[in-house]
């Protein structure tokens, strides 16, 4: 499968409307995974959980994350991220970051309803989270479908094929 250029993961990750999918482990050991908004600055996966969710309990008690972002039209690009957490504003410092969470909020709906869903939750208390995309202990994987004219064995990554099979390479 064809893996994503640098500025195709740029420009994907840029785009409004993709949510980042973050998978966590609760204290009973199952997963959990929560769709949520998010933006890039600085190669930095940032994400805003509120003080009483499950996630954020998570978190505070495994850093770990599993990310997984995609798109549901072609050429479905895939990105996932196995890292680690960090928090950048600990709860209740929100107003040192509420204009970073705006523009969180101005990916996913129209400025105006943007602006009023802040104003509207501004008492409730969130994180401000982080994965560094850039650091060397976490994964980034990336792929999207092949393009017209490229190998449509790259649909699928070689693992996949069952061996002796005409897609396999032994």
């Amino acid at each position: 499968m064809p893996k994503l250029t640098t500025q195709e993961v740029e420009d994907f990750l840029s785009e409004p409307g993709h949510l980042a999918r973050i998978g966590t482990v609760d204290d009973d050991g199952m997963p959990r995974v929560v769709p949520l908004w998010f933006v890039i600055n600085d190669s930095q996966l940032l994400f805003t959980p509120r003080t009483p969710a499950l996630i954020w309990k998570n978190l505070q008690r495994d850093p770990r994350v599993g990310i997984s972002i995609d798109e549901e039209a072609h050429p479905w690009r895939k990105l996932t991220v196995q890292g680690a957490t960090m928090v950048v504003h600990e709860p209740g410092n929100d107003d040192e970051w509420r204009d970073l969470y705006r523009a969180i909020a101005r990916r996913y709906v129209p400025e105006g309803a943007a602006d009023d869903y802040v104003n509207g939750t501004d008492d409730q208390p969130r994180a401000l989270c982080a994965v560094d995309l850039s650091a060397a202990s976490t994964k980034v994987t990336t792929w999207r479908m092949p393009r017209r004219g490229e190998d449509i064995r790259g649909v699928w990554h070689q693992r996949y094929y069952a061996p002796g099979t005409k897609w396999s390479d032994d």
